[in-house]
């Protein structure tokens, strides 16, 4: 980040006392900061023009502050100046060479540029500095996937799902993963999206449709697959028009991971999780203390995928302890980024969370789901 408040060399004869010295001021500071806000302005009015005009501005007061020029990059990436946008990125790099966000973005144009070499190894960049930024994951699956390295890209698609398993939602529908959809990998992201559609209550491939934007033959797809596989039974009922199909899950995974009933495609009623999978929760918690406390990497793995993966109690943990389940997914990754040692270095840590949520799952104390 850039220097946001500078200081005068001169000293000054009526400044307060050590003790009582207050921030020093220059207008300077201000009016880049001004400038800088001016220009966040015009890009949310879609005005780059006048946006870039605030940040050279800024950049002339200030020609290290990093915020300006990777916003004045993002302007010119808008109007499809890309490498002009690079220049930006690369000047904001050069004073701060650890900016994810800076690392993130010229990679974005890149794949603008269809150089998607050289996107991955930004994206790699942007990772190295925040390997639990989701998106430079998911961006890193789509450069990935679209330069051929389709086994890669599924791999760095499951790391964003796992960070933040909306991604799941925004992949089954990006045309980026064209040549990954054939893939059983994929076909499984696609699965459990629609299956997480059918729990939430879009019960017909219209409903389902709408709420993910996916093809309609690639969910009649997942569905044959899914009732071939015993986890979505199909369903007919009469209509005005003659007979509809509509499915739901089975009793035994519904009273395991729970549904929400809709009255439209509006309107819902939540059935949370029952008792039962509260139960099978808890005793996963209690055996994944276990092996923390044991040091055992691979079965405090298993355990956290357990808690964690939306075909088992995932969806669950989702809707009563979304940070918990948050916290779950991300030391999980540090774990099998950093594996043993990360392990061992961390148990307190790792068992207080497990006690925090064994004790929130015990009280019934559950958070609100999270919002789509």
């Amino acid at each position: 980040m850039g220097r946001l408040f500078g200081r005068d060399d001169k000293k000054d004869d009526d400044a307060p006392s050590e003790g009582r010295r207050e921030p020093d001021y220059n207008d300077n500071d201000f009016q880049k900061r001004d400038l800088y806000k001016k220009g966040l302005n015009h890009m949310s009015n879609e005005k780059f023009l006048d946006a870039i005009r605030s940040f050279d501005l800024a950049l002339r007061l200030d020609s290290q502050y990093v915020d300006a020029w990777i916003k004045r990059g993002y302007a010119h990436f808008h109007l499809g100046e890309y490498t002009v946008a690079i220049r930006s990125y690369d000047r904001a790099l050069e004073t701060d060479v650890n900016n994810a966000e800076a690392w993130n973005l010229k990679g974005l144009a890149y794949y603008k540029m269809k150089n998607y070499e050289k996107a991955i190894e930004c994206c790699e960049k942007a990772i190295d500095i925040n390997p639990n930024d989701g998106m430079s994951w998911y961006n890193k699956a789509c450069y990935l996937t679209l330069s051929g390295k389709v086994d890669e890209g599924l791999d760095a698609l499951k790391r964003s799902i796992e960070i933040d398993i909306q991604n799941a939602r925004k992949a089954v529908r990006d045309r980026d993963f064209e040549n990954a959809r054939a893939e059983e990998g994929f076909r499984r992201i696609v699965e459990v999206v629609v299956l997480e559609s059918i729990r939430q209550g879009y019960d017909y491939v219209g409903k389902i449709v709408w709420v993910t934007g996916m093809d309609k033959v690639e969910i009649e797809d997942a569905l044959m697959r899914l009732a071939m596989k015993g986890l979505v039974i199909k369903h007919e009922r009469k209509s005005f028009t003659g007979k509809e199909e509509y499915y739901e899950l089975p009793k035994e995974i519904a009273d395991k991971v729970g549904v929400t009933k809709r009255t439209g495609l509006f309107s819902s009623k939540q059935v949370s999780a029952p008792v039962q999978q509260l139960k099978d929760i808890k005793e996963v918690l209690g055996k994944a203390k276990e092996s923390i406390e044991k040091g055992d990497l691979a079965s405090t793995l298993q355990y956290f995928d357990e808690l964690i993966s939306p075909a088992k109690h995932g969806s669950a943990m989702m809707e009563q302890f979304f940070d918990a389940h948050r916290d779950l997914r991300l030391y999980k990754i540090r774990l099998q980024d950093k594996g043993q040692e990360y392990l061992n270095a961390h148990k307190s840590d790792l068992i207080d969370l497990i006690t925090k949520i064994d004790h929130s799952v015990g009280s019934g104390v559950a958070k609100p789901p999270a919002k789509d």
